[in-house]
Order: C-alpha cells, then structure tokens, then sequence
C-alpha cells in the first residue's frame, strides 16, 4: 500500500532542528498539513521548547506564531475556567476530575506543548450525576441542546451529559461518568479510573487520570470514535504521553496490565500500532508481543488488521489533499459508521440513525 507521504509534517513535530534545510514549498506543505490538523501551535511550542525557533524562516514563523498566540490564550482561560468548575463543585463534594486536553495542561505535561483546548472534559461518578448537574447549573452552566430525543439519547445510552454552556463566559463543559458509551461493547469500570486518580493540587479539589489510564483513555477514544478529522493530533497526544511517561519506572507493564484489567487491550494495541507507523513512538518489543497474544486482539486476528490499517493509515493523517488518495473518503466514512456501530447494537443503530436523518436540525439555544 502507497500513501501520499508525511514526512515533513512528523519531522516537524519529532524533529524540528531538520526543518532547518527546509526550502520554500517543503514549509508551504507542514504550514498547509499543519493548519488543517489542529497542529502548528504545537509545532511552534516544540520547536521554541528546544532552542530551534530562531533557526526557522520568518514567513512560515508567522503563522507559527499567531497558532501559538490562540493555543497560549485557550490555555490561560483554561486554567481559570478549571478554578471555576472545582468552586461550583464545592458544594456537592466531588472533586474535580479532569481529562483529555484540560489534564495534559493543567498537569503541565509535555502533550500541552502548543494543543489547542476548545473546551473541558472532566470525568464524576455517575451516581453523582445529579448532584453535579445541579450544582454546576447553579452556577451558571446550561445544556446546549434541548431536543427531548437527543437529551433521552444522552442520559440513556451515552458516557456523558449534553454539552453544557456558561451563560455567560460562553465557555464549553463535558461532563462525562464513563470514558465509553453505555451501550458500547468495550466497558472499562469508572471506577477504577476515579480511584486511581491523581491530586493536582495541596486541598484535593483538582485531579488528573494516573498516566497509564491516560494514556487508555486517549487510545480508547482515538480508536472508538468514527470522526477522525482530527486524528493526527490524537496520535500526536498518545506519542507525547508515551514518549513522556515511559520514564517513568516499570510504565510499560503497568500499562499493559491496566488494559486488562480494563479491557482496552485492544484499543491500546491500535494506539501503539499507528503511533509507531505514523510518529515513530519507540515501543518495547515485550510489550507489543504481550498486546498481540491477549484474547481481544487474537480475535481480530491478520485478514481483519490488514482492513483496519487500510483504513486507519488513511483517515489518521491530515484531513488535506496533500496527504490523501483516491480511497481516503471512503475510509473516513467506513470508520465513520464503524464507529457508531461500536457504540450501539444494531436495532438501536439503526432506529438512531434513521431518526437523526429524518429529524430537522433543533434550534440553537438562548443563552
């Protein structure tokens, strides 16, 4: 299989001292991949981070740069939307528990460098759900979406509320009581996450996922989820936070054996599949081995892995023309439909789909 090359977009981002024999059009090409992947503050940050930005040309420098300006204030407002959740949650007694974008950045983590954060995820115990509804409605946080199916849909099936909005900082708010959906197959226990939660600060209030459930949580959302537009920059988080985490001591087998215990072997197995072919991430080869041998990637097995990288290497790199063939739609729709079949048995699946395809689009909220 021949794919349109990305050489110059991972080199970017793995290894920015090289770009310093780039000429005009390889700089045109990483600012085009870089731009339609959500990517090019971080290209930026990293560079600044080891000493090479001086060395890079002015013109591909500014759009670096106004990337980096976006990237520096989502982070600022970030850190002082975070405050606000952990005081609205004072009240019902549940600690903040923050994931994806919002922990890599309040954990100060090297998967912070650059990323843009357009909202917060965070993660309560669902029979909390209530508590914690009311309490961040008292404070000024609204659903979005006030269709009765889809807010049914939600509480019913889904991992997670509707989106809520703040009336009038305008910020977005996920609050999610499973990292999977209700009705999926794969059912890694809450629990076990919310236990092995880490405190960021002295009181308690604000938490982070421990790094191997970081690390799940980021492989199981890239490789359930059909919409990959942004998918590059997942496997750029899952590279970062391997590449960050593996010094810590005994991480790859502790890793290895959180996936069983929270069956997500095989969205781990995906994760460190492609981000060793797409960003080169160094893996030991024991632990590749040992993912290979567990039951839910023996099911899989060869002929099935050969679809899953025909089209996993397709729709995992820049949503540009650049960086796609004849077959890189199809892909992304067939993942894209995979996705909700992972997320829903058949009849329902389809009762679902067909409702959302007959329905007219609800109106947006007053807020």
């Amino acid at each position: 299989m021949s794919l349109p090359r990305i050489d110059s977009l991972v080199t970017a981002l793995k290894q920015p001292e090289a770009l310093r024999a780039y000429g005009p059009l390889e700089w045109d090409l990483v600012i085009r991949q870089g731009r339609q992947s959500d990517l090019l503050a971080r290209i930026g940050a990293h560079a600044q981070a080891l000493g090479h930005w001086d060395d890079w040309p002015i013109a591909p420098r500014r759009h670096l740069a106004s990337a980096m300006l976006l990237a520096a204030r989502q982070h600022r407002e970030l850190r002082h939307e975070v405050v606000e959740i952990a005081r609205a949650l004072e009240p019902a007694g549940v600690p903040l528990v923050l994931l994806k974008g919002a922990a890599y950045t309040m954990a100060g983590l090297k998967a912070s460098l650059g990323r843009m954060v357009s909202d917060v995820d965070v993660l309560v115990p669902r029979s909390r759900l209530a508590d914690v509804e009311s309490a961040l409605m008292m404070a000024g946080w609204v659903s979005t979406n006030r269709d009765a199916y889809d807010q049914r849909y939600y509480r019913t099936w889904m991992h997670e509320l509707p989106p809520l909005k703040h009336m009038r900082r305008g910020t977005v708010l996920d609050v999610h009581h499973a990292i999977m959906p209700l009705s999926a197959r794969l059912k890694p226990d809450s629990r076990l996450l919310l236990e092995s939660a880490r405190p960021l600060d002295a009181d308690g209030r604000i938490h982070v996922l421990c790094p191997a459930d970081m690390v799940l949580h980021s492989a199981a959302h890239l490789f359930h989820e059909g919409e990959l537009e942004l998918g590059l920059r997942g496997l750029v988080d899952l590279d970062a936070l391997l590449c960050e985490f593996a010094q810590i001591e005994d991480f790859w087998p502790s890793l290895q054996a959180r996936a069983a215990q929270l069956q997500l072997e095989w969205p781990l197995h995906q994760a460190l599949r492609y981000s060793g072919m797409l960003m080169h991430t160094p893996v030991p080869a024991s632990t590749v081995h040992a993912l290979r041998a567990s039951p839910q990637v023996v099911r899989v097995g060869a002929r099935r892995q050969a679809w899953m990288d025909a089209l996993f290497l397709r729709a995992l790199r820049p949503a540009h023309p650049s960086a796609s063939d004849a077959w890189t739609p199809t892909a992304r729709f067939l993942l894209y439909l995979r996705g909700h079949w992972l997320r829903m048995p058949p009849g329902q699946l389809a009762l679902h789909l067909l409702r959302k395809l007959t329905r007219p689009n609800p109106p947006e909220p007053q807020t």
